[in-house]
């Protein structure tokens, strides 16, 4: 039996395929990525090393930073020991401890061009070996300069979703709710919301996953100055009039907002994107007003309330 009301006809996976979401398992993470597992792939692919590099999170890509840096000052460490720490001039160790730091910092110095003098290389194989390594030092660091560059100037949002969906009174009847708000203080312009739904259902005895629009009270503004509350309204023609907490439960409902705008710091369209679950939405509630007029009359918008529900005194 089918669990919506087909008065809308409209059947796309976004994507996502038609296999039917087992132990309540989301479709879509609340950050708005996929919540699939990817296996078969290459641990390390060459033409992708960039894309990771840029999308990895900070403290991991200075991790990857760190890392690459020692690796490549011990590597020619090592490689000035073996050529005799006798043709560093100035390593005055006398523990074999003592020789591998002496090159290190001798090998820290010289990829980075700092060249303190206190070490310096003699012979031909060993200036060779420091030329080469000055050269690898000023590509690396040009790669390194090139990668923070593409991580501060990749246009991102900070679109902020509310922690829970509500369903409360609107107008004559009732409507299902999310907040969203704008965490910088640029400006978005040309504001567009989409809200579909997904859910298991039975089809011709075989248990499928299906995704259907939400329509919305309005899908788009022009200006995000303040939050912007998604409705849509639960009437005779929406898919889950008259629908149970229970019933949206026992089909793993699971909702999608998808937002696009276009940033002017960045002069670029930027997306957003969140779910939620069942267990997400709360009944007979409505979020608190986060918006007021100080004494002078300016409006303040108060981002400490934005996740703030209180229950309705009407049933819905």
């Amino acid at each position: 039996m089918a669990f919506f009301r087909r008065k809308v006809q409209f059947n796309d996976d976004l994507g996502f395929g038609s296999a039917p979401v087992l132990k309540n398992q989301r479709v879509l993470n609340i950050d708005g990525t996929p919540n699939i597992e990817r296996t078969g792939l290459p641990w390390f692919k060459l033409d992708d090393t960039y894309t990771r590099l840029v999308t990895m999170s900070w403290s991991r890509f200075f991790i990857v930073i760190l890392v690459a840096y020692l690796i490549v000052n011990t590597a020619f460490a090592i490689t000035y020991n073996l050529i005799g720490i006798e043709n560093l001039n100035g390593a005055n160790g006398t523990t074999a401890r003592d020789h591998f730091f002496d090159a290190f910092f001798f090998s820290a110095q010289t990829i980075s061009t700092v060249g303190y003098g206190h070490i310096a290389p003699q012979g031909f194989l060993t200036s060779i070996v420091a030329a080469f390594e000055s050269m690898l030092g000023l590509l690396a660091f040009a790669l390194a300069t090139g990668l923070l560059y593409g991580r501060f100037s990749r246009p991102t949002s900070k679109i902020s979703f509310s922690r829970k969906m509500v369903v409360s009174p609107f107008h004559d009847h009732t409507g299902l709710m999310c907040r969203l708000v704008n965490l910088r203080r640029n400006a978005l312009i040309d504001v567009e919301a989409q809200m579909f739904i997904s859910f298991n259902e039975t089809v011709d005895g075989k248990l499928k996953r299906s995704f259907y629009p939400l329509q919305l009270e309005r899908k788009s503004i022009s200006i995000l100055p303040l939050n912007w509350t998604l409705v849509h309204p639960i009437t005779e023609d929406s898919p889950i009039y008259d629908k149970t907490q229970l019933e949206l439960s026992a089909a793993e409902v699971e909702i999608f907002i998808i937002i696009k705008a276009f940033d002017e710091t960045f002069s670029q369209t930027v997306h957003s994107r969140t779910s939620y679950q069942d267990e997400d939405i709360e009944w007979n509630a409505k979020f608190k007003v986060m918006n007021y007029h100080n004494a002078t009359g300016k409006t303040v918008i108060d981002f400490s309330l934005f996740d703030a529900i209180e229950k309705t005194t009407i049933d819905v």
